[in-house]
């Protein structure tokens, strides 16, 4: 679809602010966060064991409250960015909990406090705590995020992303549809048809719902003949309508400030995934700017900030993230209005208590393939929207987060089968294929680590040496203190590797200095020297 222009000037341009794209957005934007609450949900109740008046009464009321003031505030920056360049196409920044924090804040923070303590309400307070210093390193990190876009090269941005994007959030919905076929592949094909082969379905339903009904007919259609497919099932369904009450947010600064007597195990981590916010803002405000949507990152940033800063406040130990998928969202004709809807529609999920009754209807494998869509989209922006001779650096690039994804996967099957890798031995596991201290080492820091990896391959690419040694030295220093390549921040946290990454700065640079250099080609990535 080509964008409408006003060529009157932008001050006379009222932007629309719903349009038939937004039903496609809507639906695929909001069972994503639907997907994520209820993941969330499961990790509070049965991995945490927090009493249901806090999960229900306090945390995702104040969940809603927060998403509710992102998708709101995101629509209305794009509002003024369409109304400002007098453009019809301009599509929302996605928002909403960031997914590996979601985990981190879990299992790193909360869960070894309530192990600590004994008490769940320990674990809550210290994940309070550990939202509230992020919100700020997020708020004073957004003055010099444009400073790092404007010296990161594009592929070096959008290929971490791609990383990300490929392992942690296409891999595990390819995995959950093809597993259950019947439903996961076809409403693959449903979405795939519409959304990249431009059918149209009757009445013009957009592909997600599409999808989801098909799901939600072949799951209930096989339960009502005695076929579990797709998970459903009536005692589930009516359990969850028993569970719908009404509850809105409290505050919750006296638990914000109970955390504080776990600052130290808070700061280990803090610190790091504040800056690991940063370059995720970075690279996602970069992915927009490409699909033609260009937002101010230091906006961005601040916004993501406060609205955590608040959302922490009334309770709520999950910190906000702009999303990986603004291009797929657009590519659907996502604008303006499929952001604030979605925002309203789960405030009233969260503060009517019917996040389970939604869970309870849906099968979970009808939504993965809305996933998968937008795990293809952005692994392919990274190659479509660089130049061709810097593919060898995104391919670079996706490497930490491989390492990280295959370690996830061996750290869970070990663990399921009540062991770990060091109760093993490294060495058996060398034994069969498994590097497990390499893929430790590649994989911490994965964002950090792919970002560095590939604007040292892009700069070198183009014969721009001595700005290769600068980020060598970089990746040096943020390794050496655990930023990267470590499992937290410290003092020579992996220092060869920090030393190593010293000594190809000084190679590069000593290359720069050199005359005996053959000019950059434009394939130049592709041909050996001679």
């Amino acid at each position: 679809m080509v964008a409408r222009t006003n060529m009157g000037g932008g001050g006379a341009f009222k932007p629309a602010l719903w349009v038939s794209g937004d039903w496609n957005a809507f639906f695929g934007f909001g069972t994503n966060i639907l997907v994520n609450l209820l993941v969330l949900t499961g990790l509070l109740k049965f991995v945490l064991g927090m009493p249901d008046a806090i999960t229900f009464g306090r945390i995702l009321p104040a969940i809603g409250l927060m998403l509710f003031l992102s998708t709101a505030y995101y629509g209305w920056l794009a509002y003024k960015l369409a109304k400002e360049t007098g453009r019809d196409d301009v599509c929302a920044l996605p928002s909403g909990i960031s997914v590996p924090h979601m985990f981190i804040v879990v299992f790193v923070i909360m869960l070894p406090i309530k192990l600590t303590t004994g008490d769940p309400i320990k674990g809550w307070e210290a994940g309070l705590t550990w939202v509230f210093i992020q919100s700020f390193i997020l708020m004073i990190g957004g003055f010099i995020a444009p400073f790092i876009r404007r010296i990161t090269p594009r592929a070096a941005l959008l290929g971490t992303l791609a990383g990300v994007s490929v392992t942690f959030i296409a891999m595990r919905p390819a995995l959950e549809l093809i597993t259950t076929p019947i439903i996961g592949v076809v409403a693959f094909a449903i979405i795939l048809l519409s959304w990249f082969g431009g059918l149209r379905y009757p009445g013009r339903l957009p592909a997600g719902l599409v999808a989801i009904l098909f799901g939600m007919v072949v799951a209930w259609g096989a339960k009502l003949v005695g076929f579990d497919i797709g998970g459903v099932s009536g005692p589930g369904f009516l359990a969850a309508i028993s569970g719908i009450g009404f509850s809105v947010p409290l505050p919750a600064v006296d638990h914000v400030f109970g955390g504080f007597a776990f600052l130290g195990i808070i700061l280990v981590t803090a610190i790091p995934f504040g800056i690991y916010d940063l370059v995720e803002a970075m690279d996602n405000v970069e992915s927009a700017e490409v699909a033609g949507d260009a937002y101010p990152t230091t906006r961005v940033l601040t916004a993501d900030g406060v609205v955590s800063l608040i959302g922490c406040l009334m309770g709520n130990p999950f910190i906000n993230a702009v999303y990986i998928g603004h291009p797929g969202w657009k590519a659907m004709g996502g604008r303006i209005g499929y952001s604030l809807a979605t925002g309203v529609v789960v405030l009233l999920l969260a503060w009517l208590n019917l996040i389970s009754l939604m869970s309870s209807l849906v099968p979970i494998v009808a939504i993965a393939p809305i996933l998968l869509y937008i795990g293809m989209l952005i692994g392919a922006q990274a190659f479509q929207e660089t130049p061709h001779s810097h593919a060898p650096a995104i391919v670079l690039a996706f490497a930490p987060h491989l390492a990280a994804w295959a370690k996830t996967l061996i750290d869970g099957a070990l663990g399921a089968a009540g062991t770990n890798a060091a109760t093993v031995g490294f060495d058996k596991l060398g034994q069969v294929g498994v590097l497990y201290h390499g893929l430790e080492v590649l994989g911490e820091g994965a964002i950090l680590g792919g970002l560095i990896l590939g604007a040292i391959a892009v700069f070198i690419i183009e014969r721009q040496f001595a700005k290769a040694a600068a980020f060598a030295a970089a990746g040096g220093v943020m390794t050496f203190f655990g930023f990267m390549h470590g499992p937290a921040v410290g003092f020579a946290v992996s220092p060869s590797l920090a030393v190593a990454y010293l000594m190809v700065s000084g190679l590069l640079y000593a290359a720069s200095r050199s005359g005996e250099v053959a000019p950059s080609l434009p394939h130049a990535a592709t041909v050996p020297a001679e």
